[in-house]
């Protein structure tokens, strides 16, 4: 027998649903939303090959197929992340297609780009309830100042038509009001969700160095990130030369893949200390590695949350990020790591140094860390999430599941 309401129709749309920190964001809530209240829809730009020589394209490919089973995809070739006005016309014209014909309840889009259209697509297809995510923000660290000024002006103009603005962290909500994008009535706070069991009970140290080919007995730093300039991993390595000047016993690992990589290789060279920098390109086994690591880094110039933060505290290190966006939010000077300023070679290299000469604060500090790291597991953000739906729902007058449990 046909149950006496619908679910509650909600359409997920993004541009690049990868590995990165907004895909995986989508992909954790989408999985996490209670079926049996919420028919889910994901619309997404084109897929990633799936080519056996990228791992990243296959474990995206594999996200994919695991929406696939419990949730519609829809991809639109032209829904791209670069600027394009041909792309993005035909890409705005065909999400208003599909939303017309989907009569989603809620849209809920992710990262600028995906947020632009698909609001704008949901606002002229009359959808009751429109949600978005930044997932960081562009209005510095992305692009030159003309095209930050006009996203800036962008995202004003499309919070106008915008029932919530999801931030990860309250001062990503702070960078939004101090841009004057919306009113702070429509802004609510939720974390990244992070997967924690993997980082909860890794490999021994020891261990996890020797499958790795890293060797023992060093000092050993790590970051992850997409190899690209607005995480700032030249910093790093500025920061490790340094220290391999001074003395210091360390070694550094890089995990992650992008356009840079020969570039920052090339700077290893450049600088002399190749042979304490190891590139290990994207992989799945985040936990090994991180369980390998002494101290985590995050130099990024740019940053919504920083979730690589939150797993690496998971695993019990104490982190050294740099203080821009959400970081802030998350390190707590002293208590489990250090805030450095943004591109400060010397400041990171003398953080880093404190973590290396004192081996009972690290412990203090990545003990700290596994404490609060709960706080940002995928449980409590769909909970959020799942929360702020019903608020909206309840606003908009919009019937829901007689078992919903609000």
């Amino acid at each position: 027998m046909k149950p006496p309401f619908d679910k509650i129709k909600v359409t997920h749309i993004i541009t690049r649903f990868d590995k990165g920190g907004s895909a995986e964001n989508t992909f954790l809530t989408i999985r996490g939303l209670d079926k049996n209240r919420y028919d889910g829809v994901l619309i997404k730009g084109p897929s990633p090959s799936g080519d056996s020589d990228d791992p990243e394209a296959r474990a995206a490919q594999a996200n994919i197929a695991a929406c696939e089973a419990h949730t519609r995809v829809i991809s639109i070739r032209h829904l791209v992340r670069d600027l394009n006005s041909l792309s993005d016309l035909i890409a705005f014209f065909a999400l208003l297609r599909i939303i017309r014909l989907e009569r989603p309840r809620i849209i809920h889009t992710h990262t600028s780009k995906a947020g632009i259209l698909g609001r704008w697509a949901a606002w002229f297809s009359r959808v009751p309830v429109i949600v978005h995510t930044p997932h960081g923000h562009v209005f510095w660290g992305y692009f030159g100042p003309l095209q930050a000024r006009l996203f800036i002006l962008l995202e004003r103009w499309t919070a106008s038509i915008t029932d919530a603005i999801v931030t990860l962290t309250p001062q990503e909500k702070r960078d939004h009001l101090r841009f004057r994008i919306a009113p702070e009535r429509i802004f609510s706070v939720i974390h990244s969700g992070v997967d924690l069991a993997p980082f909860l009970t890794g490999l021994p140290q020891a261990e996890a160095r020797s499958l790795l080919g890293i060797p023992q007995g060093e000092t050993v730093i790590g970051t992850v990130g997409r190899l690209t300039a607005v995480k700032g991993q030249e910093v790093l390595i500025r920061a490790a030369c340094e220290l391999l000047r001074r003395g210091e016993r360390i070694f550094i690992v890089l995990l992650g893949e992008g356009e840079l990589r020969r570039e920052l290789e090339a700077l290893t060279l450049q600088l002399g200390i190749a042979d304490k920098v190891r590139f290990l390109g994207w992989r799945t086994d985040v936990a090994h590695v991180l369980a390998a690591c002494d101290i985590f880094c995050l130099p990024s110039r740019n940053e919504g949350m920083g979730k690589a933060l939150v797993e690496a505290m998971a695993t019990g290190l104490p982190v050294v990020a740099s203080d821009i966006g959400g970081m802030k939010d998350i390190v707590r000077p002293g208590e489990n790591g250090f805030i450095v300023p943004i591109g400060d070679v010397q400041a990171l290299a003398k953080a880093i140094a404190r973590l290396c000469h004192d081996p009972e604060m690290r412990r203090r500090m990545g003990e700290a860390g596994r404490r609060m790291a709960p706080r940002y597991s995928s449980e409590e953000m769909i909970k959020m999430i799942d929360q702020l739906y019903g608020k909206l729902i309840d606003e908009h007058h919009i019937v829901r599941p007689l078992h919903s449990s609000q």
